[in-house]
């Protein structure tokens, strides 16, 4: 687009910037097993309107229960704090809708699915900030591209991470045909709500350095770290955990 000077193609690199990454990390989860139920549609469409029910949802609220932020860049912390918990609640309910009528008797699955309506809501999401830094900075287009790559680079590490660990405790404690809201669920929904409340509300004050002199918020690597960590442990389990019951079947 910079090449060619064809300020057309500026929808088409947003979209793409911004749907290319989220959409990878969904089909790695998917083509890393062989053993989940769901079909690559079920997938798909939990990444689209889950995505798009989640960021409806999370407006929605979040324009009652957050106040406006102040004319100092960034969010408080309570006010990160209560975004996350929206924003966690408006995608898990997603996840629900999505899976209400196929069998929640794999944690595998409901990891695949957290994942793609979070994935699908950080594309929207990010689209959306995009198109924002474009308006704040009065039509230039290198400011909503920027915008697109650093979240791009961020997004392997937050909603699709985050609704991923959610959806594999809420399918693991779940009947067959009906969801189970109990202590264990609670406690994941809190916690992941903790993750991203810290990520928007902590300042990011404190850089580390890293080769060829990027700084990195060591906040944003401690939560990243923490997420990754976590739903590898629960991607682990929740194949074994297939891979038993499909041999015992």
């Amino acid at each position: 687009m910079f090449i060619t000077g064809n300020v057309n193609l500026y929808p088409t690199v947003i979209l793409i910037g911004n749907f290319l990454v989220p959409i990878v990390f969904v089909a790695f989860l998917y083509d890393h097993q062989h053993i989940s139920q769901l079909t690559p549609e079920v997938v798909a469409k939990s990444f689209c309107l889950g995505g798009i029910l989640g960021v409806l949802g999370a407006a929605i609220f979040e324009s009652f229960l957050v106040r406006p932020p102040s004319p100092d860049p960034g969010l408080t912390l309570s006010s990160g704090m209560t975004i996350g918990l929206i924003e966690e609640g408006c995608k898990i309910l997603a996840v629900m809708f999505m899976a209400r009528h196929i069998r929640h008797t794999s944690a595998l699955d409901g990891l695949l699915l957290g994942g793609a309506v979070g994935m699908g809501f950080a594309a929207f999401e990010s689209t959306g900030y995009a198109f924002t830094a474009f308006l704040l900075s009065n039509g230039h287009i290198s400011a909503s591209v920027l915008e697109t790559i650093i979240r791009g680079i961020l997004a392997p590490f937050g909603h699709g991470v985050w609704t991923a660990i959610l959806g594999s405790v809420l399918f693991h404690e779940s009947l067959p045909h009906r969801f189970r809201l109990t202590w264990k669920v609670v406690l994941a929904y809190l916690f992941v709500s903790l993750l991203h409340g810290s990520w928007d509300g902590l300042p990011a004050t404190i850089y580390m350095i890293i080769p060829p002199g990027v700084p990195i918020s060591t906040t944003m690597a401690t939560i990243s770290v923490i997420g990754i960590t976590v739903l590898t442990v629960f991607y682990r389990k929740s194949i074994r955990q297939s891979t038993l019951d499909a041999s015992h079947a």
